[in-house]
């Protein structure tokens, strides 16, 4: 059951689940706001935490709107670009061969053909951003698999606009932002730990922050510098 509290400007998305606690949630990158409820709670009781929560609700807000984003990349020489958390200057070598990425510690190379349009090199850093993730990626989940003592049968690589991550639990599926490529790896890390816990406990409950307390006792102190990293041009969330 979904219901909705206004309080002013601000709108507040209210589900109710099988939990034991009221969770309060603010998203990136606009500042979303979502109220998970126990399904016995009354509207009273989910509208008077949302009240005693609004001067959170809009500090969080107000953070989300000023964090910093990044710039339009346009993929040509001398332009910032970010991989595994570090800065790398684009070096662009027009050559008539098939197209081609670099990296070294200071530099992006990234090779195209003479006159290249600018969607054109996009998709080429995206296709190498994907395959630098799936080398890095499945060793990940093999760590984790007997550690959580669940299986992943599948992992997905994607443009996700609003999602860092997301897990389909009853398939045992997840899903992984290519934008991630761009974050330092223990980051990247707790992303994939996170979707592997929701395998096992698909909600924000009681219990998926046990498992992911006891798994990966830093998780927020990762959520936290994750998010306080600059935002991707396009959009993104949670």
């Amino acid at each position: 059951m979904i219901d909705w509290i206004e309080l002013g400007d601000i709108a507040i998305k209210v589900t109710r689940k099988n939990i034991k606690n009221v969770h309060l949630s603010v998203h990136p990158p606009y500042g979303r706001v979502t109220l998970s409820a126990p399904t016995d709670t009354r509207p009273e009781v989910a509208r008077a935490y949302a009240i005693s929560k609004l001067g959170w609700i809009r500090r969080q807000q107000e953070k989300l709107r000023n964090q910093a984003r990044e710039t339009h990349r346009d993929f040509v020489e001398r332009e910032s670009h970010y991989l595994w958390g570090r800065r790398h200057l684009m070096s662009v070598v027009e050559r008539d061969i098939k197209p081609r990425v670099m990296p070294d510690h200071k530099r992006i190379t990234l090779y195209v053909r003479p006159g290249s349009t600018h969607e054109k090199r996009a998709a080429v850093i995206h296709e190498w951003h994907k395959s630098l993730l799936h080398e890095f990626i499945p060793p990940l989940i093999a760590k984790w698999v007997p550690k959580l003592n669940v299986q992943v049968r599948a992992y997905f690589l994607q443009r996700m606009k609003t999602k860092w991550g997301s897990c389909n639990h009853e398939a045992c599926h997840i899903r992984l932002n290519t934008e991630l490529v761009k974050k330092p790896k223990d980051l990247i890390e707790y992303v994939v730990v996170h979707e592997m816990v929701h395998i096992i406990e698909p909600t924000h409950s009681d219990r998926f922050i046990s498992i992911l307390t006891d798994s990966y006792p830093t998780w927020r102190e990762a959520r936290a510098e994750l998010n306080e990293l600059p935002l991707a041009a396009e959009v993104w969330k949670e």
